[in-house]
């Protein structure tokens, strides 16, 4: 298994992507980078899981949104597709295994195949340990590990050499997973959310074969 890290030294990622509406970063990579790929993102109409979106795209993707909000996801897919970049949107539930199933299929028959799978889907609040229900608690786990684990459970077979798509010499797709550092700091507030992400570093140490990325973030400040 390929099993890479990206941390948030903020050099990096603001390299790549841009925080203010008035300031445009230059990205590091070649524009047609990701020429020919299309790129499913759970979480993608708003946030991180938007920015990536939109440059996975201006680097040559097409991008297939997912997300509960249709109005939001709509919304994302018309300002893609204003930018000159092929997409398309799903409303769906990341913790439904159902929604899940369907919005893959939906995405290779829309786009013919799937090459990359981001999980951006994530859920978060601020609550002190005493005020945090079983409910909250079981939410962000939800979103956040399970639905991550089904989302990779689902597209697993799409991005596997050989898979649906794929030609016989392709290598195979790749998985990025949005964390965060909350589970190395002990943040306060943060317990939820600290169980949910280090449940995810356990889940991706167990898939085999595919090249899996997780990216921890710390703060961020998108447009969306």
């Amino acid at each position: 298994m390929w099993f890479g890290w990206l941390v948030n030294y903020s050099d990096f990622f603001a390299s790549t992507f841009s925080f203010d509406s008035n300031t445009t970063m230059e990205s590091p990579f070649k524009p047609d980078i990701l020429k020919g790929k299309v790129a499913l993102l759970t979480g993608g109409a708003s946030g991180i899981g938007f920015e990536i979106s939109t440059h996975f795209g201006k680097h040559g993707a097409s991008i297939a949104v997912m997300g509960r909000r249709k109005t939001v996801v709509d919304s994302a897919v018309s300002s893609l597709q204003s930018l000159g970049i092929p997409a398309v949107g799903f409303a769906g539930d990341v913790r439904k295994q159902e929604d899940a199933k369907r919005v893959i299929e939906s995405t290779v028959k829309h786009f013919g195949k799937l090459d990359i799978l981001v999980n951006a889907a994530a859920g978060n609040f601020l609550v002190s340990p005493e005020d945090l229900s079983p409910n909250g608690f079981r939410t962000v786990m939800d979103i956040d590990s399970v639905g991550t684990f089904t989302m990779c459970h689902e597209a697993l077979n799409y991005l596997k050499k050989g898979g649906p798509g794929r030609s016989s010499d392709d290598s195979g797709g790749m998985i990025l997973n949005i964390s965060a550092t909350l589970h190395y700091t002990a943040s306060w507030y943060q317990i939820h959310v600290a169980a949910a992400k280090w449940m995810l570093l356990q889940e991706i140490w167990h898939w085999n074969g595919e090249r899996i990325t997780i990216y921890a973030s710390t703060g961020l400040h998108p447009d969306r």
